[in-house]
């Protein structure tokens, strides 16, 4: 039963902690994994030679032997380890080597006896195992193992516990997953039996916080099981400090006085131009904000022609947001005052806490705000945009486009990049935030926040980090089902691998386990800061598709080979065109054109032919995503180009006929013009590259496959004015 094992394993544990020790030895690991279903091969300790002798007779064949040491934790650098002996005399010789090499490699070691080991048969060595991860928690690992492991690091992880489903998918989440099938007549290995490990070691560290790490390295893979040869398990020092927690409920009810205030609170508001007081009333005041705007400034009576107040607890009536322009030596004592006016949010802009060493100053201020149920973003921040509530609560430049994109970013550096790209891309945007040093709201309170809100049809974050990185995954998940998450991941480093006691966790670098668990949670990493900002302004321009059957039409050669390289690279499936379809396509495009896919309808076409070859991409229901390459020529340019595409796929649209489409344009400079229009009119374009567009469509493609969307028809996820444009796009 579950409590007994449980019982087993608690008191186990309790004993190693008892003797002060980390580590337990081969023998107590077994105890774990027959608690929990783990096959190990059948094993002994032997505290003396005859012991050894006996238990090797037992097994019937070649056996392994092992030091048992509490404090070798690595038995193979000290020579701990023999492989493959048989035979009495054998057996005497090991022994006595065994010993003598560890005594050797650690002379005050404790050498409880050596472990006697039935030899596994030949097989695919793999690694099974689990680490505590800072950001994420337990989280369970798979990849190639033996001597190799730490060489070729070919692994994969997924937070723990994992389910039988989940934990097949690592199999086939490794470059070597074809190997695990079985390659070269060799049979593949027992799939089902390999992925009970990892879902099983996954439930004993999900149901153990106390256990840091769990090595299962080499499992031994064959056709008819998997075993692991050898188990490690590690404990925790100490126990991590539990983050105040929210329920849902609580963090939209104060999300939705931040974003949609009814009344806002300038502390530090000031007259004299130049200070941030002053760009932070004037930005709200400017911005055409309907709210009430409320001054603090003890040292004046109006400012910006609204009444000033000494103190935030002057101020008539129920205040949504204070937002602070004052010192940071200031801030605890003025946001004492907020807690007692009873303000659920607190926007921080000053800088000078934890991000300059002032960790205590930081606390200070968490413990006040926890202590009144304050909830604050920031410090260290430039503000933050509610573009529908006409709100720019920044001293930064105003931005009022308003659309369906939410932007946030943990630097403001990062933010104010978000925002040009913004301005020159007049993409439409639901709000800007800036998270700054996360003393408190951090990208799960905006994630759960914009997941609900039905302004936002896709969000885009940078971060630095994540505070609590399943509380992120929770809200993520709750998320991409409605609408796409956009992740930029800066700072990809594997420093907290170093001190790693485990073959498991020297694989864990940071940015592994950030890369496999947003996977997981269904969110699309950007692997730079402008594929961040295009994917946030394309996605919600293109449909959902409805299968992987993906064409190109061109009009250059050189331009199909390269988007046909972009298809394949963003996991993208290029139609195997079938006759009847590659004949309609041969009676659009001249002899020395060429169908099949790419649909290469030559540079010196009509523009009837690019309608014509579009046309029947749309129509055919066996096709579902088209990728133009137009080529500027006199015959067809880039205007009369995009106004004839704009026109095929609205007029599709109108019929319910959605599929994402997108182009690529080379030629001069008035393709820029040509992309900016498709644009507007729901193709998504991109001048002189071949790579962009069709990163944009596999991005859409991976947020559908998370989505459980591929294949299922669905309303499309961007919304349409009658004037043909994005809904907030500006035009």
């Amino acid at each position: 039963m579950a409590e007994d094992r449980t019982a087993r394993v608690r008191a186990l544990l309790d004993s190693v902690r008892a003797e002060g020790r980390t580590a337990l030895t081969a023998p107590e690991g077994k105890v774990l994994a027959d608690a929990y279903g783990i096959a190990v091969p059948g094993e002994r300790l032997a505290r003396d030679v005859e012991e050894a002798v006996a238990s090797a007779a037992r097994f019937g064949g070649p056996v392994v032997m092992k030091i048992v040491s509490p404090d070798i934790l690595h038995k193979t650098d000290a020579g701990g380890v023999v492989v493959g002996v048989e035979g009495a005399a054998d057996v005497r010789a090991a022994f006595r080597r065994i010993v003598d090499n560890a005594r050797a490699y650690d002379a005050s070691a404790r050498i409880e006896g050596v472990q006697v080991q039935e030899l596994l048969p030949p097989g695919q060595e793999v690694i099974v195992g689990a680490v505590t991860d800072p950001t994420f928690g337990k989280v369970v690992a798979f990849g190639l193992g033996g001597v190799l492991v730490e060489v070729l690091k070919d692994v994969t992880f997924r937070l723990a516990p994992v389910s039988a489903d989940e934990a097949l998918s690592m199999l086939d989440s490794i470059r070597a997953a074809e190997v695990l099938r079985g390659v070269r007549g060799q049979a593949g290995v027992d799939r089902w039996a390999l992925a009970e490990q990892i879902r099983r070691v996954s439930e004993l560290v999900a149901d153990f916080p106390d256990i840091a790490e769990v090595d299962l390295n080499p499992v031994i893979a064959t056709p008819g099981g998997a075993v692991a040869a050898d188990i490690r398990v590690i404990l925790a020092t100490g126990a991590p400090k539990e983050r105040r927690r929210y329920t849902r409920e609580e963090i939209l009810t104060s999300m939705r006085r931040l974003m949609q205030p009814s009344s806002v609170a300038v502390i530090g508001a000031s007259a004299e131009s130049g200070k941030i007081g002053n760009s932070v009333m004037r930005n709200l005041v400017d911005g055409g904000f309907a709210g009430e705007i409320h001054p603090v400034n003890p040292r004046a009576d109006d400012i910006l022609g609204r009444k000033a107040y000494k103190s935030v607890t002057d101020v008539p009536g129920e205040v949504d947001v204070a937002v602070f322009a004052i010192p940071a030596r200031f801030v605890a004592a003025a946001l004492e005052e907020v807690g007692r006016k009873r303000i659920p949010n607190a926007v921080l802009i000053p800088s000078g806490f934890a991000e300059t060493g002032e960790q205590a100053l930081q606390d200070e201020i968490v413990a006040v705000a926890e202590r009144y149920g304050v909830r604050l973003l920031g410090p260290n921040i430039y503000g933050y945009y509610s573009t529908w509530q006409d709100l720019c609560a920044t001293f930064c430049t105003p931005y009022d486009v308003k659309g369906g994109v939410a932007l946030t970013s943990q630097s403001g550096g990062i933010g104010m990049a978000i925002l040009g790209f913004a301005r020159t891309t007049r993409t439409g945007v639901s709000a800007i935030v800036g998270l700054g040093n996360k003393s408190d709201l951090d990208e799960d309170d905006l994630l759960t926040w914009f997941g609900e809100d039905p302004r936002t049809e896709c969000i885009a974050m940078h971060l630095e980090d994540l505070k609590d990185g399943r509380a992120f995954v929770e809200a993520a998940r709750a998320t991409v089902p409605r609408k796409p998450v956009v992740v930029l991941k800066a700072g990809r480093t594997a420093a907290g691998a170093r001190a790693a006691g485990s073959h498991t966790g020297a694989l864990a670098g940071d940015d592994a386990v950030y890369d496999d668990i947003l996977r997981q949670a269904g969110v699309i990493r950007a692997p730079g800061l402008n594929e961040m900002l295009e994917y946030a302004r394309a996605l919600p321009v293109l449909p959902a598709p409805e299968g992987d059957n993906v064409v190109i039409i061109t009009g250059a050669g050189g331009s199909g080979v390269l988007l046909s390289d972009a298809v394949t690279d963003n996991g993208l499936t290029l139609m195997e065109i079938p006759p009847d379809l590659d004949e309609a396509f041969r009676a659009f495009i001249p002899p020395f054109g060429a169908a099949g896919n790419p649909v290469d309808i030559t540079g010196g076409e009509p523009p009837s032919t690019y309608e014509a070859t579009i046309r029947l991409g749309l129509e055919d229901p066996r096709i579902h995503a088209l990728v133009l390459g137009y080529w500027h020529t006199i015959v067809t340019p880039p205007m009369v180009f995009a106004e004839l595409t704009a026109r095929v796929v609205g007029e599709f649209r109108a019929r319910g006929v959605e599929k994402p489409v997108v182009a690529s344009l080379a030629g001069d400079v008035e393709v820029e013009e040509a992309c900016q229009y498709l644009f507007e009119h729901g193709v998504v374009a991109y001048p002189y590259t071949t790579e962009k567009p069709v990163a944009v469509l596999g991005a859409k493609y991976r947020w559908a496959r998370a989505a459980s969307r591929l294949g299922a028809a669905g309303p499309p996820s961007g919304r349409w004015r009658e004037t043909g444009g994005l809904l907030g796009g500006g035009t």
